[in-house]
């Protein structure tokens, strides 16, 4: 069976030369925030990424195709689509098969991306352990993802929403390396230490893509994280943020709020709560991510052949 994907021409071209691609997810354009800002901030990211030596690669489901790079045009028809499906491993392939419209999640991602011959993705925070998960099982599959999936994600750690210790474990037991990058600390997202200590230290791009190219060579499954700690000028200190992650979630308990619906319900409330600091810092350490991304992408490219 052919694999339904379609590279822009962007990208194609960038395939062909053997040039660093950096995969961007999409549900930040779907769920993340509204038209025009949607879209302004993925082209922002996407020049960020250009302007550091690497080709930008947006990835979504577009009738029914997965889309390796998006045009301006599908950009925009994305930024303002309706009822956009959220799609994660589960529902991909549905999604595809129905000739839908979907945005993808980190996992997703990770899944085309991997199709495409891309080894380095760019995010903003993953997904992980819910608070709580204990009672409700309420575990992203980005996390089993990163176990299968040999594609390098960069993050500012995990979203601080969640239960971070947990999130941990359930990746040392998967085997997922988590690589802080230029500090000891794990990052917390909006803050750049979750006061939990991260289990790999590197500090240069050249050593992050090294290390992945040594789990291939040593035949060994799935990707890594790189937590990369949001820039010291955009933090919301945790002390100041805690408080509010703590009030969000008690008002989605309050609202019933569970599954996919999670995430992007604590996002709108602290966006208000913090009368849109949150956003703002989330823009900048997205911003962040893609020029580590870039890097790393730069460094691999520099070992990969070009695809025919």
């Amino acid at each position: 069976m052919t694999l339904p994907l379609t590279y822009s021409p962007e990208v194609a071209q960038a395939r062909a030369q053997g040039a660093a691609i950096v995969a961007l997810e999409s549900t930040i354009i779907t769920h993340g925030m509204p038209f025009p800002q949607n879209v302004e901030t993925a082209r922002a990211v996407e020049d960020e990424i250009r302007a550091h030596g690497a080709v930008p690669a947006t990835i979504a489901i577009v009738d029914g195709r997965i889309h390796i790079g998006l045009t301006a045009e599908e950009l925009d028809r994305l930024g303002q689509a309706q009822n956009v499906a959220k799609l994660s491993r589960a529902d991909l392939a549905a999604c595809l098969a129905t000739g839908g419209i979907g945005a993808t999640t980190v996992a997703a991602t990770m899944i085309c991306a991997h199709l495409a011959g891309i080894h380095v993705f760019a995010t903003g925070g993953i997904g992980g352990v819910h608070r709580g998960a204990e009672t409700t099982f309420d575990i992203s599959a980005d996390l089993l993802e990163l176990a299968a999936t040999p594609v390098t994600v960069v993050a500012a750690g995990a979203k601080a929403i969640l239960d971070l210790p947990k999130t941990l474990e359930v990746l040392e037991t998967h085997g997922v390396p988590v690589i802080a990058y230029g500090q000891d600390d794990f990052p917390a997202f909006w803050s750049r230490s979750s006061g939990l200590k991260a289990p790999l230290r590197m500090d240069s791009a050249a050593q992050i893509a090294a290390a992945q190219r040594m789990r291939t060579a040593l035949g060994l499954p799935g990707g890594q994280l790189v937590a990369n700690p949001i820039p010291h000028e955009a933090e919301i200190a945790s002390a100041e943020i805690t408080p509010v992650i703590e009030a969000a979630l008690q008002q989605a308990q309050a609202d019933g709020i569970s599954a996919k619906a999670v995430t992007p319900y604590l996002l709108d409330r602290m966006y208000e709560m913090t009368e849109g600091r949150s956003l703002t810092a989330n823009i900048a350490l997205v911003l962040n991510n893609a020029r580590l991304a870039s890097a790393i992408a730069r460094e691999m490219a520099a070992t990969v052949p070009p695809v025919a």
